[in-house]
């Protein structure tokens, strides 16, 4: 079973991309399933059949589907309430209708991670491709699980799960009314479903590809992807370069050269750095089967998505061990570190991760970073309190 995102920079072609791939693999052979997250039904005007809140098959071995996030937010809504039901009556609060309900900001994403995590877990395709929203928002959307994963530990630790039994006793003595059964069942409930959809995220067969037009406004935006997902432990398995224009209207004369030329000079840069698959313009926007076919997107075998965060033992040496953590892009005065007990949070540009230290590394101090080559060094000497004493 493989995954693959595809996003990029608004209007850069990503959810033809997406319908191309997921045709491509449907006529090699594969069981495919296409996800749209706009709520227009772009996908479905690329692929030719509209799609909606239910699967639709579009081809042999190709089905698309578009969550509908309105729907799920107030089917959950519905079930907080009855859960909620004896804190709300204590509190005289009016239950609100199905009807009266409307998504809030980030409802869409959690749909369409739980609709990605359903169709992995259900096994009935060989391949998901994922048509995200733009990059900025994709890279939210991957870090939304950890992050609500995060909150849920710190508000509702489990080793107080642990005591429920002592709640009622607890609360009769301080007069304070404590959490009642449901929120701990609640948070256990969403954490076990955001565990669920962060390990396909996180899965080796999950793979992240970008698309993009070769112009210098994508080029930057090509730049600030690639750092937010370095930041997340991925690369792009390749770079769709959309939209190229022919060689051919370089000609003197042709008042395309310009456009050419920049294009060229843009290619040539990716493709120091990156699996660049061009894709020709075809000379009108692609509109069903026949013309995703005439894109020569790449097909679902790819490169490693994952990168390594690897720790070198330099302690004979130099008496360090060394944290190597890959940040292609990355300027030095974008950089900040800020260790808080076992955790580090690592800012990159408008990027922000909270990663858990290696166990060798909690038991040491920080030394020293640098940013050398694309790669963020920290250095760390071993804690004596800490550190096992030497034989």
């Amino acid at each position: 079973m493989r995954t693959i995102l595809i996003t990029g920079p608004g209007g850069s072609g990503r959810t033809t991309t997406a319908a191309a791939t997921a045709l491509r693999a449907a006529r090699e052979g594969a069981r495919t399933l296409v996800l749209g997250t706009d709520r227009t039904d772009t996908l479905g005007a690329a692929l030719g059949t509209p799609t909606g809140p239910a699967p639709t098959r579009v081809a042999d071995r190709l089905t698309a589907w578009r969550p509908d996030a309105t729907t799920a937010f107030r089917t959950d809504f519905a079930a907080l309430q009855d859960r909620a039901s004896a804190a709300l009556d204590l509190l005289g609060a009016n239950r609100l209708d199905a009807e009266e309900v409307t998504p809030l900001p980030g409802a869409g994403e959690l749909t369409v991670l739980r609709a990605l995590r359903d169709a992995v877990l259900a096994e009935a395709h060989d391949l998901v491709v994922v048509d995200l929203p733009p990059a900025d928002q994709a890279l939210a959307l991957l870090s939304l699980p950890g992050e609500l994963r995060r909150y849920l530990r710190r508000l509702l630790p489990p080793e107080r799960q642990a005591a429920r039994a002592l709640r009622p006793v607890l609360g009769r003595l301080a007069g304070v009314p404590m959490p009642a059964e449901w929120l701990y069942e609640t948070a256990a409930r969403w954490d076990t479903e955001l565990a669920a959809v962060e390990a396909v995220l996180a899965d080796r067969h999950t793979h992240v590809r970008l698309v993009a037009e070769p112009t210098p406004a994508a080029a930057d935006a090509v730049r600030s992807a690639v750092l937010g997902l370095a930041l997340r432990g991925r690369r792009p398995d390749a770079l769709v370069a959309s939209r190229v224009l022919p060689e051919a209207e370089a000609e003197a004369g042709s008042w395309l050269a310009g456009l050419v030329a920049q294009q060229r000079k843009i290619l040539e840069e990716w493709q120091d750095a990156h699996d660049v698959r061009p894709v020709p313009h075809l000379g009108r926007d692609p509109r069903g089967a026949d013309d995703l076919a005439a894109l020569p997107v790449p097909g679902a075998a790819a490169g490693p998505s994952l990168t390594e965060w690897p720790v070198t033992d330099r302690l004979a040496e130099d008496g360090v061990l060394v944290w190597h953590i890959p940040l292609p892009g990355a300027a030095r005065d974008e950089l900040d570190l800020i260790r808080r007990g076992d955790e580090l949070v690592l800012t990159a540009g408008p990027f922000r991760r909270i990663v858990p230290l290696p166990s060798a590394l909690r038991r040491c101090t920080v030394e020293g970073a640098a940013l050398r080559e694309g790669e963020l060094r920290i250095r760390f000497t071993p804690d004596p309190a800490l550190w096992p004493a030497a034989r």
